[in-house]
């Protein structure tokens, strides 16, 4: 939370780096203001519902996406990361690691669970080949995804910041 003597009448709550932020006016007593906070948090919150999803969830999500799809294949760790500009996802193969562009915690849950199976094929096969895809197409709607992903960045591409 931050206080702004500019702010006058109206407080907000916003997304910055995976991180809600609420700007309150500096005139809010201490006692209002926690009320405020949960206030704004639970509206920002009930607009990306999937947004809060912990790197514990994706673990687990992982490991039961992987027993279903790539033979139960594990990653040493699996994160939300802000630094993937371009890429929805990547697989460390040295180290097992595997991160995840925070722009995918606005995703209908089955494009990320495709980029989730993805990833964790490129935990079997390095590369895109042939294996890597039969492993990787396991998962039904991985296509599906591929467009709608496809479609996702022309929109975050076009929107305005």
């Amino acid at each position: 939370m931050r206080t702004s003597a500019r702010r006058r009448k109206t407080a907000a709550a916003f997304w910055e780096n995976g991180h809600i932020v609420v700007v309150v006016p500096a005139h809010v007593r201490r006692a209002e203001r926690q009320e405020l906070v949960d206030w704004l948090v639970g509206r920002v919150l009930a607009k990306r519902p999937g947004a809060t999803a912990s790197d514990d969830a994706l673990a687990q999500r992982a490991a039961m996406l992987a027993d279903r799809y790539v033979d139960g294949v594990r990653p040493s760790s699996i994160r939300w990361v802000t630094n993937q500009g371009k890429r929805w996802g990547s697989c460390s193969n040295g180290t097992g690691e595997i991160r995840l562009s925070h722009r995918l915690r606005a995703v209908p849950d089955w494009v990320l669970d495709a980029t989730i199976v993805h990833e964790l094929a490129h935990l079997l096969h390095a590369d895109h080949s042939a294996a890597f895809h039969a492993v990787a197409n396991r998962y039904p709607r991985q296509k599906d995804a591929l467009v709608f992903l496809e479609g996702y960045s022309l929109g975050l591409r076009t929107a305005p910041t």
